[in-house]
């Protein structure tokens, strides 16, 4: 038995939305309170604050997946995120340029190095899609709209989409997304 929509339109549908957010927060937090704690010497606490934020992740993709967030069959979801992490690695990249101007070079070369890691994550979406559903990355007479906050794409008709529909990287609105050339 899949978990998949296990609780959407029942009365754990709230709950489990609610648990989502809170564990998807939980997991920035953890990381943040490692950082710190690394910034501060204290290795042995960041390495458990780490540890957290894992497990954390875990539970915001289980509660997710019984609230079908996202689509059981996620390969069109996979090819908009692939799109999206490219676009991130220019995003970043500019971005560092930034807070490299601002004279926070440190943090602007570590971003430099989020950018790299951005594009290859567009790259491990590639591949994965060659390899299991290659007919996703052909865009011949697909109407695809492209989401004018973080890159990713939406395949199909996104007008057949409630006003609710958020982009499912980044949370804009639909009303941001735009016809791609």
């Amino acid at each position: 038995m899949s978990l998949h929509g296990a609780t959407k339109g029942t009365k754990l549908e709230p709950i489990s939305d609610m648990l989502a957010k809170g564990e998807a927060c939980g997991t920035m937090m953890y990381y943040a309170l490692a950082r710190l704690a690394k910034e501060q010497g204290l290795e042995d606490v960041s390495e458990k604050f780490i540890e957290a934020a894992n497990q954390e992740a875990v539970h915001a993709g289980f509660y997710a997946t019984a609230n079908a967030m996202y689509p059981k069959d996620f390969w069109m979801l996979v090819r908009g995120i692939m799109a999206a992490e490219y676009s991130g690695e220019t995003t970043i990249k500019n971005l560092a340029d930034k807070f490299r101007a601002e004279g926070l070079t440190e943090a602007a070369d570590e971003m430099e190095i989020f950018a790299k890691q951005e594009g290859h994550h567009g790259e491990v979406m590639k591949k994965i899609l060659e390899e299991h559903a290659p007919e996703t990355l052909n865009d011949e007479g697909k109407t695809i709209y492209v989401c004018g906050c973080c890159g990713f794409e939406y395949v199909g008709d996104l007008d057949a989409e409630g006003e609710e529909y958020i982009c499912p990287i980044c949370g804009q609105p639909k009303k941001v997304f735009k016809l791609k050339a």
